[in-house]
């Protein structure tokens, strides 16, 4: 993989390179990762992006091109680009699991090492958490809100090209059936899907054409876009050249409710009961609770799926938690600044549940692990060890996707509401707080 290195913020070596002159670079220090808040009126978030993370994590190397490119522009003295030539994290890191729940306060990411280590990973852990957990968390909503019912990812075309490839990763891990994105396939292996767009069937001289030309290629079980013209004509076309074999036909304009239904009676009168009906057009999770009543089998997402429906960031933070004084004992720091104050000292995260399975509270203890009462279980695991991968097998694409089935799943009820509201559960901190 090429380096990532670069993949950072100018102030993140220029506080190495200062503390490397004050003699406090190589203290022991903790920085944790969380967000204060929910998106207004959210009741979850989803860690997403963990697996990527990983893996830029280990291309975080300054080779001698990252490092000409420091020396040519200035960037820092020739001190801190010797100690940047030999960088290698070589710390502990511990987080939530990818497709863990979380809530405010949650430590999702908890790095431990020197402050000259650890401080160069911030831009880098917080562009990729922020981004994935926001698409995750809003996918986790709409397939919530889908039920049984599958969801396609389709968002590639309304956000950056490599932003689309991470989001359909993420929407993987939240529940969505397939993708479009084909980068996504080759890179995680995210089940594809496609078959033609309004422009395949405007390229022929009639709408029978165009359908009979898909049917010869890719067989009459594809899907069929039956509102480029005419809705019932198109249904009816489609039919006649398929016949009951037909996969489905996709609507993606229109009163889509009132659409699926018409097409649901036509279908079925002419026989096609097992033929299925894809919506899309702009769809998000409060249009897929809408389309809940109608006869609707699978929903395209795209737009909102990407841009976190609203919520196109996590909200997440980077933040010293616990540093070395000049003694060696490790003490806690926080921020007191208005509306952005921190909670000091490591903390250790467990999910309080109830004698039948469900979340109560999101318990955090401060420099020590909160007692279990019998019923709880511990949110982080270790993700790196001296800069060593632990377990990366437990780590892997289909990993988190069943974490997250089964991290929503024992959350109450109310959290499933798409109405605004409070958190789900209470974050509540155990232990002394400075």
């Amino acid at each position: 993989m090429e380096s990532t290195a670069l993949l950072t913020d100018h102030y993140e070596l220029t506080m190495v390179e200062a503390a490397l002159r004050s003699g406090a670079a190589s203290r022991r220090c903790v920085f944790e990762v969380f967000a204060r808040r929910l998106p207004e009126g959210r009741r979850y978030g989803v860690v997403a992006g963990t697996g990527r993370l990983l893996d830029e994590l280990a291309a975080f190397r300054f080779g001698e091109a990252e490092l000409r490119r420091l020396r040519d522009s200035r960037v820092v003295d020739d001190a801190t680009l010797d100690f940047l030539a030999g960088f290698r994290f070589d710390g502990d890191v511990w987080g939530y699991a990818e497709g863990e729940c979380y809530f405010p306060g949650s430590p999702v990411l908890v790095v431990e090492s020197d402050f000259a280590h650890g401080v160069l990973l911030e831009t880098l852990v917080l562009s990729i958490l922020n981004h994935d957990s926001a698409v995750a968390s809003a996918a986790s909503r709409m397939t919530s809100a889908a039920g049984s019912r599958p969801c396609i990812e389709m968002g590639s075309r309304r956000t950056h090209e490599e932003a689309a490839v991470a989001a359909a990763r993420a929407a993987y891990v939240a529940g969505f059936a397939t993708t479009s994105n084909l980068e996504a396939g080759r890179r995680y292996g995210v089940p594809t899907a496609g078959t033609a767009a309004h422009a395949f069937t405007l390229l022929h001289d009639d709408e029978r054409e165009a359908f009979a030309a898909q049917i010869a290629t890719l067989g009459k079980g594809t899907t069929l876009l039956v509102d480029t013209y005419d809705v019932p004509t198109a249904v009816a076309t489609a039919v006649e050249l398929a016949g009951p074999e037909l996969g489905a036909v996709r609507l993606d304009s229109g009163d889509l409710l009132v659409q699926a239904r018409e097409v649901r009676d036509q279908l079925d009168r002419l026989g096609n009961t097992g033929t299925r009906i894809v919506v899309t057009s702009d769809l998000d999770e409060y249009a897929i609770a809408g389309l809940a009543a109608g006869p609707v089998d699978l929903y395209g997402v795209g737009t909102s799926l990407v841009t976190g429906s609203g919520a196109p960031t996590a909200g997440m933070v980077y933040k010293l938690v616990a540093r070395e004084d000049e003694s060696g004992t490790m003490v806690g720091v926080a921020k007191r600044s208005k509306d952005k104050a921190t909670v000091a000292g490591r903390k250790f995260a467990l999910r309080r549940r109830s004698a039948d399975g469900v979340a109560e509270a999101e318990v955090l203890g401060i420099g020590e692990p909160p007692s279990d009462d019998g019923d709880d279980r511990d949110l982080l695991v270790p993700f790196l060890r001296s800069g060593e991968p632990v377990d990366p097998g437990r780590h892997t694409l289909e990993a988190a996707r069943a974490r997250h089935t089964a991290s929503r799943a024992e959350l109450p009820a109310a959290a499933l509401r798409l109405q605004r509201g409070e958190p789900a559960i209470p974050t509540e901190y155990v232990g002394a707080r400075a």
